[in-house]
């Protein structure tokens, strides 16, 4: 019950915190919510984001798009619990691990996690994720950083720009298909760079970074931008001693 200097709950919030049952009113039910996300989620996965929409996922389902409005009040609500259902649980980091291997831990598991439904970058973010897995993922992040001397506001701050390390990472690599033509790239800039004028850039590109086809160049590329990020974390920490 609220009173009157209370803020209302957007309904995502109350159906991912369990505050009240989807569907709850009406004639008896025919779906669940988790019915309506699983059929939301491969939309997009075949898709695309921009294809989301109340109607698709009512097609998907065979269902019209009203009966799916007993459960899921409108888009946004739709997006927002699929925001929380995609990143799913965070990682178990072992209790002890030093912080730097934990966040390694956790900023792998989204990295990879991102990976499985690349169309969740497409999703605005008008406003910090609320759901029950995200906060649970920053809770393991920051329990990560608990034994070490920084402040709690800077802790978060630590925490947040690993997180949008992550995601900007993923959608660079994905926008830029880097894996498919880092060849391509270097095989042009080739033909048309003067050494003369770019120095620099045709030094970088002969050493033809991108002809090793046994490695994971996206792979590779995430955990060298995470080890340079966190090199930075351990000098901003020893501040702290």
């Amino acid at each position: 019950m609220t009173t009157s200097g209370d803020t209302a709950l957007p309904r995502a919030v109350e159906l991912m915190w369990g505050m009240e049952q989807a569907g709850g009113r009406g004639p008896k039910r025919t779906l669940t919510l988790d019915q309506i996300l699983d059929a939301a989620t491969a939309v997009a996965d075949a898709e695309g984001f921009a294809a989301l929409s109340m109607n698709r996922v009512a097609q998907h389902l065979g269902f019209t798009a009203m009966s799916l409005y007993r459960y899921v009040d409108s888009k946004n609500t739709l997006v927002d619990l699929l925001m929380d259902r995609i990143v799913g649980p965070p990682p178990e980091i072992a209790d002890g691990t030093p912080w730097r291997a934990a966040l390694e831990q956790w900023a792998s598991a989204e990295f990879e996690r991102l990976g499985r439904h690349s169309w969740w970058l497409d999703i605005p973010l008008s406003r910090p994720p609320m759901g029950p897995n995200n906060i649970a993922w920053l809770e393991a992040a920051l329990c990560a950083l608990a034994e070490t001397p920084v402040p709690e506001p800077a802790k978060l701050q630590l925490v947040t720009n690993v997180s949008m390390f992550v995601v900007g990472k993923r959608r660079f690599l994905r926008d830029l298909r880097a894996e498919e033509d880092g060849g391509a790239f270097v095989a042009v800039m080739a033909r048309v760079l003067d050494p003369q004028r770019f120095p620099a850039v045709s030094a970088a590109l002969s050493a033809a970074a991108f002809d090793d086809d046994d490695v994971d160049w996206e792979q590779a590329d995430f955990e060298f931008g995470l080890a340079r990020l966190l090199d930075g974390y351990e000098a901003f920490i020893a501040t702290f001693a």
